[in-house]
This record gives C-alpha cells, sequence and structure tokens, in this order.
C-alpha cells in the first residue's frame, strides 16, 4: 500500500487552491485506508480499540457504485470529532463533509474541515487504530 508521504502535492507549495485541495483529499484516502483496508468492502459499523485510547467507530451510511459516505466517530457522550466522510473509490480520494456555506468561504470551509481530518487519521493511526 502506498504511503502519501511518497505523493508530490501542490498544497505544500500553494495551500488552498483547488489542486492542493484534491491533493489533501488523496492523502486522506491513503490515511483511511491504512486505518481501514480497501474502502470499497466495508459494510456495516467497524469498531476500533485501543488501551488507552477512546473506541472510534466508522459506520457505511450509504453505498453507491463509485462512492460511499462514512460517518467517522469516537464513542463518547458528545461524539467530537464526529465528521461525515465521502469517498470516491474510482478516485481514490476521502472527503469531510462540510455544513455548507457561503460560495466565497466554500473553499476555506473545505480546506479547514479536511486538513482537521487528515490530522485526525494520522492521530488515530499512531495510536494503533485499526478498523479491522
Amino acid at each position: 500500500m502506498g504511503c502519501d508521504t511518497d505523493i508530490i502535492v501542490s498544497w505544500r507549495s500553494k495551500p488552498r487552491s483547488f489542486v492542493a485541495l484534491m491533493g489533501l483529499y488523496e492523502s486522506n484516502h491513503l490515511r483511511l485506508q491504512r486505518l481501514a483496508g480497501n474502502l470499497t468492502g466495508l459494510r456495516g459499523t467497524l469498531v476500533s480499540d485501543v488501551d488507552g485510547d477512546c473506541r472510534l467507530t466508522l459506520a457505511v451510511l450509504e453505498r453507491a457504485r463509485y462512492t460511499s459516505e462514512l460517518r467517522m466517530t469516537y464513542l463518547l457522550p458528545e461524539r467530537v470529532p464526529d465528521l461525515r466522510l465521502r469517498a470516491y473509490h474510482d478516485a481514490g480520494l476521502v472527503e469531510a463533509l462540510g455544513q455548507g456555506g457561503a460560495p466565497e468561504r466554500e473553499m476555506h470551509q473545505r480546506w479547514l474541515s479536511n486538513m482537521m481530518l487528515n490530522k485526525w487519521l494520522e492521530y488515530c493511526a499512531e495510536r494503533g487504530h485499526q478498523f479491522r
């Protein structure tokens, strides 16, 4: 399996551009794949338990031919963080879905949501989480 550090991404030189956002989605896909394996084969709700960390869940909400809607959250009363994700299987991308908003702020909001997802996925991998 590839490593996101092997991907040449332009967001390191031109942050918050459309091309950079697609590079971030690609990194999210690789990181989530590292936790959950083949994303096209996911079904139901997967749970990861790691000593010293909260129980993490990944639920498949909807499946289509080329995409899946997922929900990743900790099993806590306040469920924070709690993100809805869209996996684009054919393109190898994972996007954190936002709440929508003004078009002029849309790119900024997507950037923030997906950077948060990217860092959270990295943290979960470092803690030893696995959805298997």
